[in-house]
């Protein structure tokens, strides 16, 4: 489950609030198949996501720091996808 969330630890620069944010939102969406907020869901779902965030932010600092970067770019740092949220 979830094998499609990016690798946080080890990056140069570290993480940002916003990737972090954006492996939290994922993570929500996978475990509760929310895929569309509605007014049902909105508020207790952004509420798990800033928990998830807030968790993982301690979680990463608390960690050792890798010896190696992670394989993959994270999606937030790529061009193409930079580009895309420019727009």
């Amino acid at each position: 489950m979830c094998r499609n969330i990016t690798v946080l630890r080890g990056l140069e620069p570290a993480a940002t609030a916003e990737e972090i944010e954006a492996a939290a939102r994922q993570y929500a969406r996978k475990v509760t198949g929310v895929q569309t907020l509605t007014d049902a869901t909105r508020d207790p779902f952004e509420a798990a996501v800033a928990e998830i965030a807030a968790v993982t932010t301690r979680l990463l600092s608390e960690l050792p720091a890798r010896r190696n970067p992670p394989a993959t770019v994270p999606p937030l740092r790529r061009p193409e996808v930079r580009a895309r949220m420019a727009r």
